[in-house]
């Protein structure tokens, strides 16, 4: 029985706190001594695209053991893992699902992990997704997203006068952060800025921020108050009503119009960001390496919770988890196998490895070789010092969403209701009534 539940994503929230570090993904490639064998990573995190290339070269100089790293666009890991795996000595070695609900789909591929360096230099074994005695995948990057803000934007707000907050810290409700939002969207003229928030993008570049990590915080709070502990097969809605409370605000305090929101993009809100044009970004600590491409400073970051009105929300924390699980292919060959594990080892103990993970992609690991690296990602830091402050972090618990199909009927909801083409009726169907047939149809598709 596979028993990777809402338990361990606590375990994940702790350890965050005690590591600093960073990952993403790698890869292989051909290699000229089959007895050698190859690595090949199918990396699903593009942002780190470039650093992994890197990392794969410097140990492909160091070894002679072909590594490819290959990346899949936003929004298609899926469907290239599917089109990839079938390729046989040719598919990837290195794969990543999101959490059961993922590894449910490739149990058949993953090979057991246990007496591999990747699951001995885990710092807690129970964050490991697991299958019986089978050890089927280890997290390789803890993430935290919320609402990011322009330090210095927001404090340029806070000091304008009858300002409705005078520091960022005042920001502890959704009250609070509507009543900031709305005066800062009515000042926005006098702050030089096109809205309070980012746009809220429905290209598949972005439209992952509200139908997965946005629906997120209603389902935690759901789960939360009813003990939810693996996936249910209903949910009830109970807090959707906050899930429209904050998207409402998203596309009325906005540097774009809702009309246009089917074509807005990640990199369009970015964009806005990193320019100055909003104060408020939904997005995580991987955002910053774009950010900091984009020109921003460590200094001018900041990151709050993100609020839908539920009770004691006070003491809410950022929402802080893992859904990225490394596997290997357990239907490669075993040369391929013992040169990914291998591979691994090497990125999870070189010096070389652990600067580019903690250094240069700017992630949090839960690995024991990393208790002497600092990131110097200033995303990570605040989200740190969000788990040592004493607030409730909101675990990760679209791991547990049934299915792509349920989060894109979801997205095309929301998008619908934004652009003023659909009623808020039809979100809370996708959300509440897609729910129970697509675990109903997932479960009857394993059988």
């Amino acid at each position: 029985m596979m028993n990777r539940t809402i338990k361990s994503t606590i375990a994940l929230v702790a350890c965050s706190a005690m590591a600093f570090g960073a990952l993403a993904a790698c890869g292989s490639s051909s290699s000229d001594s089959s007895d050698k064998g190859k690595v090949y990573f199918l990396n699903f995190k593009p942002e780190s695209a470039d650093q992994w290339k890197e990392v794969a070269k410097e140990y492909t100089k160091k070894t002679g053991i072909p590594v490819k790293v290959q990346n899949a666009a936003s929004g298609t890991y899926e469907q290239s893992l599917k089109s990839e795996i079938s390729k046989g000595d040719e598919a990837p070695t290195l794969f990543q699902v999101n959490g059961p609900v993922g590894y449910a789909s490739w149990k058949d591929y993953t090979a057991d992990l246990k007496d591999t360096e990747l699951y001995k230099q885990l710092q807690n074994k129970d964050l490991a997704l697991k299958d019986g005695d089978k050890v089927v995948g280890v997290p390789y990057a803890m993430e935290t997203y919320g609402l990011i803000y322009n330090k210095s934007l927001l404090k340029k707000y806070t000091e304008l006068k009858d300002a409705k907050v005078k520091s960022a810290e005042e920001i502890n409700s959704f009250d609070k952060l509507k009543a900031v939002a709305d005066d800062i969207q009515a000042r926005k003229s006098e702050l030089g800025v096109d809205g309070a928030f980012t746009s809220a993008g429905f290209d598949s570049s972005s439209d992952w921020r509200f139908k997965t990590h946005l629906a997120n915080i209603p389902l935690y709070y759901e789960f939360k108050a009813d003990k939810v502990t693996k996936q249910p097969a209903k949910i009830k809605g109970t807090f959707l009503d906050g899930y429209k409370k904050i998207f409402d605000l998203y596309i009325t305090d906005s540097t774009t119009p809702a009309t246009q929101l089917s074509s807005k993009t990640g990199e369009d809100a970015n964009s806005e960001f990193s320019l100055g044009k909003a104060v408020f970004y939904q997005n995580g600590t991987w955002a910053w390496t774009d950010l900091q491409k984009a020109g921003m400073k460590a200094e001018d970051l900041g990151m709050l919770p993100i609020y839908i009105g539920a009770k004691g929300e006070e003491k809410q924390g950022l929402a802080t988890g893992s859904e990225n699980y490394w596997c290997i292919n357990d239907k490669t060959s075993d040369a391929n196998k013992k040169a990914t594990k291998d591979f691994l080892k090497w990125v999870l103990t070189s010096d070389y490895g652990k600067e580019a993970m903690s250094k240069k992609m700017g992630f949090t690991t839960p690995f024991k070789s990393f208790a002497d690296m600092k990131s110097e990602n200033p995303l990570t830091a605040a989200a740190v010092e969000d788990a040592q402050s004493g607030k409730t972090p909101v675990s990760w618990n679209f791991t547990m969403m049934p299915s792509d199909n349920w989060k894109n009927d979801l997205g095309s909801a929301l998008l619908e209701y934004a652009q003023g083409t659909g009623k808020w009726d039809k979100v809370k169907s996708a959300f509440v009534d897609n729910w129970a047939k697509e675990v109903a149809q997932t479960h009857e598709d394993q059988d």
